[in-house]
């Protein structure tokens, strides 16, 4: 249905989003929903990393799952 490209852009726009929002309950005094929004931010930025930077071997797992798509 949704390619891992559009899943990784969509994950992408959440973490401004998520930042966005940090931003406005820190200002509010809710300082840990905020440091919670960070974190989650965080952790979906190391997700995005880990499907588009290149192994020891030049290959990334987002290259290597499109293959896979494309067989099907």
């Amino acid at each position: 249905m949704f390619s891992l490209s559009t899943v990784l852009s969509l994950l992408m726009l959440a973490i401004i989003v998520l930042l966005g929002g940090a931003l406005l309950q820190w200002r509010r005094g809710d300082r840990r929903k905020a440091g919670l929004m960070v974190v989650l931010a965080v952790v979906a930025g190391l997700n995005i990393a880990i499907w588009t930077l290149p192994d020891s071997k030049g290959e990334r797992p987002l290259d290597q799952a499109a293959g896979l798509e494309q067989r099907d």
